[in-house]
């Protein structure tokens, strides 16, 4: 999911420049320079020409402002006009991402091509495979004639010389719902009717036109105004700091924050609640059940699996049962959720559980704005420290482990579970071939399994779209925080 590029990079530094600009008083006067500094006259620019570039620096803030390139109504508004706006409309609504028409190189569809490789060798076996006669030789090389070419791929496997590539749309390759397609200017755009909010086409595209609309100035404002706010980390945010949790608490309260909770210890609560929940269920003859901690998996059912709701888990996420414990010792805090993800910007607008979301990232480049190391913090004390079965939602299987856990334990919660196991099935990551696997599901059932854990992202939501490390690290780091948490943070 993760991809460290040029783009991600250029979305980072444009939030530290939001927020050290924010904080200084000097972003209405200021934004509008942001390009012309990032992309100075004469300057190298990675597209046609600096001022399409500054204008796609423009549309990018403007996500980070909270507004769709979409909600433009006049070209030459500043920047200063979205900032105002931000504050007077205040909550961003759906749909939730933004595709920057300037930034979208119009990908031609065209998947298999023949390449300058090709040697015109006799055998021609690229023509010998295709079905529909798509392929010609043309001054002694192949061609591929695209209005014949149904992608079938026979040609690029029986070519001896690879000379034949497959060259995909790489935002629609990514989306796991067919979501994203063109429009009739050859621009992408997204169905949100069928969007899940999986977040797989933000990092995708190579010319990042496509950004989640964020809820950033909303943050600061609150941070700036020196209301009580309680910053809740998911249990993905560890495998993305070089610190033990309590200095990462630490380093999160400098940033502005007054308290700060883990939302594994919702976590505790929805393995409980969905343990009773599957085996109330099993008890009472239904086939399976499956979690719903994952928000994009939600959407995923909605929208185009609704014959399995059925099966859903009606128990609440971690994120809604951390937000009752918020407001429950505080009634006045304003909740801000620290995401991996875009879907859960969408389940907090519709529960309504969170006031705002920021996503891993985004904290990350706050705290790089304000010079604030997370590893050079102090260790703050973790008074009510979550359990090591609620931070391990985090990982691929671990909502599973945890509900096991407390079925085995046979406690007060889950009167007769010891005698009840768990026969699971993992979807590690929605791909149109676990969509498929699901659907199946529904119509033939999965065999002696009575339980089914879906997590959108593969390997887990540590492997999250707005994180700041890549699978293999943020895996390995994540690991060693869940193994040595008892060593590390002070309870």
């Amino acid at each position: 999911m993760f991809a460290e590029n040029k783009a991600v990079q250029i979305r980072r530094e444009l939030i530290k420049k939001i927020t050290k600009l924010f904080f200084a008083g000097e972003f209405e006067q200021k934004a509008d320079r942001i390009a012309l500094e990032m992309f100075p006259k004469h300057s190298e620019s990675p597209r046609c020409c600096i001022y399409k570039a500054r204008a796609i620096v423009k549309y990018r803030l403007m996500a980070l402002l909270g507004f769709g390139d979409e909600e433009e109504t006049d070209e030459l508004a500043p920047l200063s006009h979205y900032y105002g706006r931000a504050f007077v409309e205040g909550n961003i609504s759906h749909p939730l991402l933004t595709v920057i028409d300037e930034a979208c190189s119009s990908c031609v569809k065209v998947n298999y091509f023949a390449t300058n490789a090709c040697r015109g060798c006799v055998a021609r076996p690229c023509m010998s495979v295709c079905p529909k006669d798509a392929i010609h030789v043309n001054s002694g090389q192949s061609v591929i004639d695209n209005k014949k070419c149904i992608n079938c791929g026979k040609c690029m496997k029986a070519c001896p010389y690879h000379a034949i590539v497959y060259i995909p749309v790489p935002c629609e390759e990514a989306c796991p719902v067919n979501a994203i397609s063109k429009n009739a200017h050859q621009k992408e755009c997204i169905d949100f009717s069928k969007c899940i909010y999986c977040g797989k086409c933000i990092n995708k595209c190579p010319f990042g036109a496509i950004m989640e609309k964020s809820q950033l100035i909303d943050v600061l404002n609150a941070i700036k105004s020196g209301k009580r706010i309680t910053a809740m980390l998911a249990p993905s945010v560890m495998g993305h700091f070089d610190a033990t949790l309590g200095r990462v608490i630490t380093a999160v309260k400098k940033a502005g924050f007054h308290d700060v909770i883990e939302v594994a210890s919702g976590a505790d609560l929805t393995s409980q609640h969905e343990a009773l929940e599957f085996i109330e269920r099993i008890k009472s003859g239904e086939k399976f059940i499956t979690s719903s901690c994952c928000y994009s998996y939600i959407e995923l059912i909605d929208k185009h699996i609704p014959d399995l709701k059925k099966y859903f888990s009606t128990t609440r996420t971690p994120m809604q049962f951390a937000a009752e414990m918020v407001k429950k010792s505080d009634p006045e805090a304003v909740i801000v959720f620290i995401s991996p993800c875009v879907s859960k910007k969408s389940e907090a607008l519709k529960s309504g559980s969170v006031d705002f979301v920021i996503n891993i990232e985004e904290l990350g480049s706050v705290m790089e704005a304000l010079e604030i190391a997370p590893e050079n913090c102090e260790e703050a004390l973790i008074e009510n420290p979550a359990s090591p079965r609620g931070r391990g939602f985090a990982l691929s299987g671990g909502v599973m482990a945890a509900m096991d856990a407390v079925i085995k334990a046979g406690n007060a919660n889950t009167p007769g579970g010891p005698e009840i196991g768990i026969a699971p099935v993992y979807i590690n990551g929605i791909t149109r071939q676990s969509i498929r696997e699901l659907k199946n599901y529904v119509q033939n059932g999965c065999g002696q399994c009575n339980f089914i854990e879906v997590m959108s992202c593969e390997g887990g939501c540590v492997n999250g779209p707005c994180v700041i490390n890549p699978p293999h690290i943020a895996q390995r780091k994540y690991k060693e925080f869940t193994e040595n948490d008892n060593e590390k943070i002070k309870i």
